[in-house]
């Protein structure tokens, strides 16, 4: 993983990474900090709930393809059991998840994808969460603005290349423009088509 970006969310810092600079992981470790000094405690607490449980499965089963459902089923019916544990490891490793990570060194700690994080931040405290949502966007305004800078009139400037391989058909001028897309599981930065001539 590679850093990323650091959210400032009232007086704590939370970590991204990337793999890919697509999927972004924000620290659960970091996050938890706001709630005790064992942030690792709060980590596996949330993870015995079985709504948790539930929410995690029902991501890996939408992400990933190498989510392993049978055993997310024995997770599920212990979850919220008084003898039921969960950690991250131990979740990763029994389902083969990639919406958690846990690393260890310099950076380590335990990450999650940001529709992850940001439940988990609810769990942990929603005025906390709200702190968190609003550092993200303006990460992610600035990424935005550093990807697709407006021109002097506001628009993006299509480059020469844009420009040959949209001669000949007017709905395709002005390919792509950059806009940011915002929701409570987090920001994204994508093209949007957009046909002027229609």
């Amino acid at each position: 993983m590679a850093i990323k970006e650091t959210i400032h969310a009232n007086g704590f810092d939370i970590s991204i990474y990337t793999n890919d600079f697509q999927n972004e992981f924000i620290s659960l470790t970091d996050i938890a900090k706001y709630k005790s000094d064992e942030p690792n405690d709060v980590i596996k607490n949330w993870m015995r709930s079985r709504d948790t449980i539930e929410f995690l499965g029902l991501w890996e089963s939408l992400h990933n393809p190498n989510f392993k459902p049978v055993e997310f089923d024995g997770f599920r019916s212990q979850a919220g059991d008084n003898a039921f544990t969960m950690s991250p490891t131990k979740w990763i490793e029994g389902v083969n998840a990639i919406g958690i990570v846990s690393k260890s060194g310099r950076y380590g700690g335990t990450y999650a994808h940001s529709d992850i994080a940001f439940e988990f931040a609810s769990w942990v405290s929603a005025e906390f969460k709200l702190y968190i949502v609003k550092d993200y966007k303006r990460i992610k305004s600035d990424e935005n603005n550093r990807l697709c800078p407006p021109s002097k009139n506001g628009h993006k400037k299509a480059s020469k290349n844009e420009m040959n391989r949209s001669s000949g058909n007017p709905s395709l001028q002005h390919p792509h423009i950059c806009y940011l897309s915002i929701s409570t599981t987090g920001p994204q930065i994508m093209p949007k088509s957009l046909n002027l001539y229609s």
